[in-house]
Formats: structure tokens, sequence, C-alpha cells
């Protein structure tokens, strides 16, 4: 079997707010790349991609992938991820090995999670991932822990699900913290807490609100400061789990955060961590060392929900909710819309391959509106309220 001809398009869905976060806003929609790989055999295998308008990323991968055997992933990798050795294509290549892992699948019948191993679960738990927003469903703004709290237990009602994320680094962190503060004294000992500053926190602010926050247990503190540095530096004076997906999140950063001491989990992207497969060389780092082991989110759609939902049904410790921020989604580019909540969870699809596949009207659709709305990583998620709003430790 080879790799015939590729097809690449960006589009953009709505979300139903704007999301703030520490270095802008997502201006009303995400944006995301869909790579198709048509075989000579008439097999089409998906994958996705974020960061923005892809498509030219890819056409200049054109000819080191046309012609190879998706079924030898070794080979395609070291065509694609190491090109040139200036350029980081940890991104294109995931979503190269996720259409090559759908192409197999297809081909043997078998879903992609029996290609890494086998499911030891078939639903994934999820979080209700929580944002300051603007323009919220009904009107208004997030502007204090209260309207944050409000949010979360909306999502825990309509999602069922029961632990919450809070994307910090907006507001004052006194009131960032107030906001898991209150979430305890709604939902319980039980339900799970996390705050995520994205290294956006000074040391000391991030020590002095980590041990505020010991007295609600959060179940970790996800990247409460800059670099290994940073948060090993946290770490080692705060009694709250430090989890990452920044330092590292890649292969190269690793053993120097292992060595450092630097997080206690490493919450994984298949886009960062070179794929499903890499995902699972990843995991097995962390088995060996003792860490823990978490999804993360990068505003996918459905085609890298479904290998995510795939990849994290094979690790057996991957137990605790997962990231997405699917729920902001106000719809999909797959075939039968929005893969639904359950009790919290999303089910593995059950097909060959990813078991999921494109609606052709609603990739037409929202090609168009990418189109019409522009690429917002070419303007570094401009907050147009605050068009001088820049990342700041506090």
């Amino acid at each position: 079997m080879k790799i015939v001809d590729l097809r690449v398009r960006t589009v953009a869905i709505p979300t139903n707010a704007k999301l703030r976060h520490n270095t802008g806003v997502h201006p009303g929609y995400f944006i995301r790349t869909i790579l198709e790989l048509i075989t000579d055999e008439g097999l089409v295998g998906l994958g996705e991609v974020g960061g923005g308008d892809q498509r030219g990323a890819f056409e200049r991968l054109r000819p080191r992938i046309i012609g190879a055997d998706p079924f030898r992933l070794e080979l395609l990798k070291l065509r694609t991820l190491k090109a040139i050795y200036y350029l980081s294509n940890d991104r294109l290549y995931a979503a190269i090995e996720m259409a090559c892992l759908d192409i197999q699948g297809k081909a043997l019948g078998r879903p992609l999670s029996d290609l890494l191993g086998g499911r030891v679960r078939e639903r994934i738990p999820f979080i209700a991932y929580l944002f300051w927003r603007y323009d919220r469903p009904g009107g208004g703004d997030d502007t204090t822990a209260e309207d944050m709290a409000d949010q979360c237990e909306e999502l825990t009602e309509t999602l069922g699900v029961s632990a919450m994320k809070l994307k910090a680094g907006v507001l004052d962190p006194a009131e960032e913290a107030r906001v898991l503060e209150l979430c305890r004294d709604r939902f319980g000992p039980s339900y799970r807490l996390r705050i995520d500053p994205n290294g956006g926190w000074s040391v000391p602010t991030a020590v002095r609100i980590g041990r505020r926050l010991e007295t609600v247990a959060p179940e970790w503190f996800e990247d409460p400061a800059w670099g290994l540095t940073g948060n090993a530096a946290v770490r080692a004076q705060v009694r709250i789990p430090v989890a990452t997906n920044m330092y590292p999140a890649k292969f190269d950063d690793l053993g120097p955060a292992i060595r450092m001491d630097a997080v206690d989990i490493v919450l994984t992207d298949i886009h960062y961590w070179q794929g499903p497969r890499g995902v699972k060389d990843l995991a097995a780092v962390c088995r060996t060392f003792g860490l823990g082991v978490a999804m993360h989110s990068g505003v996918e759609f459905g085609v890298e929900l479904a290998a995510m939902l795939h990849t994290a049904s094979t690790i057996p410790e991957m137990t605790t909710a997962g990231d997405a921020h699917y729920h902001y989604l106000t719809d999909d580019i797959i075939a039968g819309g929005k893969l639904p909540y359950v009790d919290g969870a999303i089910a593995v699809p059950t097909g060959p391959g990813l078991g999921v596949e494109l609606d052709p009207e609603k990739m037409d659709k929202y090609e168009r509106h990418f189109e019409e709305v522009g690429d917002y990583y070419a303007r570094f998620h401009v907050d147009e309220r605050n068009p001088e709003w820049l990342p700041t430790s506090f």
C-alpha cells in the first residue's frame, strides 16, 4: 500500500463564548487543519493539527509523504519529523501518524486502540474546563470568582463531570484562587480541582497561592511558574502535585525535567508528543520514573479527539479525567455531529481506525467560515478589548 495523495483544509468552528487566557483570547472560534492521506487502495486516513493554518507546512512535506507506505511509520517519522534540523515538525508528524494509523485500522478492520495494544477502558472521563469568558451564553462577561463557580456548576450538571480546571493567569491570582475555594465548598471533598496559570505567575506568587490552596487539596497545580526551573522551585515549596503540558512538552526536555524533580504529572498532547505512539512512549517513561500521566487538550475537533480517546483507553495509568475544550464548540466536522458526553465521559469509538469520518457539508461550511474570520494565530490571540495585553507575571 502506498500514499498517493494528500489533501489539507483549514477550518474554523464557532465557540459559545470568547475564552481568555494569559496571552490573550480565543475570539469566538477554534481553528484546526485537517489532513487526508489517500492510498492507492482507496483508503483515506484522517489527521488533525492545531496551531493555525498549517496547509502550507503540509504542502512542503508533500514530497516526503507521497509514495510512503502508511504501515512504515518509523520511516515516515524520519522523513517528516526530522526533515529539517532547525524546524520542529512534531505537530505535523502527529497528524501524519494519526492518519496512517487510521488507514492501518481500516485496512485491518480494527479500531486504532487495537494497534496500540488494545483498550483497557471503554470510555474516557473529562473535566469542566473553565475559562474567564467574554460574551458568554446569555450575555455578559465573567468578572468574579462567583461567575466561574456558577459556570462550573452548570457544566457539572449538563456534562455529568466530577472534575474541573481553571485556566488562570488572567485576573488577580487571589481572585483565581477563590474560584477553587468556592468550588470546593459547592461540590464537596470528592470533586477534583485543578488550576493552570500557564507559567504566567512568578515563583513567589505561585508559592503564595499554592500554599493558600493546600487547604482545598487540588488534584494538581499545572505550570505554576515559567520553565523547568520555575516548576521545580514551586514544587519544592508547595504540598500540591505539580503537573505540566509546557515543561516538558517534548522528549528533548523530559530527561532534564526528571533529573530536576520539576514535575509529578506530565499532561500529554498527541500533537506535542509525536502522535499516539509517541504518547505511548511517554507513558512508558513516566511509568519507569514514577510520574503520573494524563491527557491534555489542544482545542481539538472530532478527529484528534477520537485519537485521544483511543490512545487514553490503552494506557492503564491514565485513570484521571482528561482535559477537553470540546464543550465550548458549537458543532463538529465529523459525521453525526459532536461526540456526546454521558455521565462526564465520552465513549471510545468502536469502528475501524479512528472510528470517525468527515461530514463533507460541515467541512465545506467551516472551511468557508475560516476564510471569513481568518487565522487568529497570525495575530497572537489578540484581545480586542485589551489590545496591549501581554503575558505578564503577577
